[in-house]
């Protein structure tokens, strides 16, 4: 990225905020919500795939120990006050952590090779050709936003498809979010959804940051000093805002989002093939 413009770094700059806000708001979103609006600054994927790894590595493990940490310390608090006779009963009102670890393995089992594959198709598809289907993908997940029907599956065989469909997507370019959420949204408690995707993307993402770094890939090291502090921005405001959503619905987001993303992706795709 040393040859791009003021303009271009400061258009990375803000939308690696946006990139921070929505991975921590929604619990997924920071590759496949921000990817085409970086695509339309410099039309690479590998230049950006590595660092929204670190992105994810960084601010999804921060995540998870703190949840947890503060989990812990409600326990704790619970502990003392039902010793004095004092406080709700511990059984019902303390939780076991934040991440559902047994769904999270049973998906990984189903998602692990379709994965493996995907990271191999991501070395060996042109980058205008990985664009491309970045940019399609995106626009089929804008529109169900758009239409308030997100992807749903109703058996446990669609459940399997969807999670090695999302597990394949996500070794080429890290946003098959939407398809695996769509499983685990039905399986998972609302406060535990989160960070169990969090757990996920932690491990699916270090298996193609390994990858990267075993061909060779330039990791773009020098620009974490400065995207880590825009990312960690975003990561800030999108925790406070996850708090809202944990208590209401919030379609008119998701609706304005997927229109917003329609709009880039159609203008991505024309300059694709242009």
């Amino acid at each position: 990225m040393s040859d791009l413009s003021v303009i271009q770094y400061a258009l990375i700059a803000l939308i690696f905020i946006w990139s921070g806000f929505v991975r921590s708001g929604l619990g997924f979103g920071g590759a496949v919500l921000s990817l085409p609006f970086l695509l339309l600054v410099k039309d690479d994927p590998l230049v950006f795939l590595p660092i929204i790894a670190v992105h994810l590595l960084v601010f999804s493990s921060l995540t998870i120990w703190t949840n947890n940490r503060r989990s812990s310390a409600n326990k704790d608090s619970q502990s003392r006050q039902k010793l004095t006779g004092f406080g709700p009963d511990v059984a019902s009102a303390a939780t076991e952590g934040t991440v559902d670890w047994g769904y999270l393995w049973r998906m990984l089992r189903v998602m692990l090779i379709p994965k493996l594959i995907g990271v191999f198709g991501l070395f060996t598809l042109p980058s205008n050709v990985l664009s491309a289907i970045i940019f399609v993908i995106v626009a089929i997940y804008s529109v169900s936003y758009i239409i308030n029907r997100p992807f749903r599956s109703k058996s446990k065989s669609v459940d399997v498809a969807l999670l090695m469909a999302g597990g394949y997507i996500s070794g080429t370019s890290l946003i098959g979010a939407p398809l695996i959420i769509a499983v685990a949204a039905q399986h998972l408690a609302r406060e535990k959804l989160r960070d169990t995707l969090f757990g996920l993307w932690f491990i699916l993402v270090l298996i193609k940051l390994a990858a990267f770094i075993w061909v060779g890939l330039d990791l773009q090291l020098i620009h974490h000093l400065w995207l880590l502090p825009c990312a960690a921005i975003g990561h800030v405001i999108g925790l406070r805002f996850h708090e809202r959503i944990l208590k209401a619905e919030t379609p008119v987001f998701f609706r304005l989002l997927g229109i917003v993303l329609l709009v880039v992706s159609s203008v991505g795709m024309v300059s694709v093939l242009l």
